[in-house]
């Protein structure tokens, strides 16, 4: 391998996630911004989807890191800064969200499309075989006649 392209294929391979956190939106005493990085990496951006508030540049993003910061700096612990969040925009929020009756079909959702596609799948394969087994019409009187025909112009060739 020539040595730039090995150049730049280390590179890709050692870069990191990009982080999304600007400067003007940094704390500056490091214990609290460590919380906040931390509590960050659990919140979903609710643009990006599937991406924590932390990693996507979204501005709904940057308005959830910044109210997450300042309830740190109001004194919140951990858990009442993301249950604020979690009330304003719901369980969603969170990227691991609770198993309850409001995340229930996030939870089964995929289980559910799996067994319905499954179903679907056997019914199509059984469906199949019973038409595979079904004995054919039986030939009519002119379709016998010529059936007959060809096997005798074949015989003579």
């Amino acid at each position: 391998m020539k040595p730039l392209p090995a150049l730049a294929l280390a590179l890709v391979l050692l870069a990191g996630p990009a982080h999304a956190v600007l400067p003007q939106e940094q704390l500056s005493d490091p214990k609290l911004e460590a919380r906040a990085r931390h509590i960050g990496a659990e919140l979903r951006c609710l643009v990006c989807q599937n991406q924590s508030i932390d990693d996507s540049d979204a501005a709904l993003a940057s308005d959830l890191r910044i109210i997450l910061r300042e309830r740190l700096m109001a004194g919140d612990s951990d858990q009442q800064a993301i249950d604020y969040i979690v009330q304003r925009y719901g369980s969603y929020v969170l990227l691991k969200p609770p198993f309850d009756g409001q995340t229930l079909v996030l939870w089964l959702g995929p289980f559910l499309a799996l067994a319905a596609g499954g179903l679907g799948v056997g019914l199509y394969l059984r469906h199949r075989m019973q038409a595979d087994q079904a004995a054919p019409a039986p030939l009519t009187a002119d379709e016998q006649d010529r059936l007959n025909q060809l096997f005798e112009a074949s015989d003579r060739s």
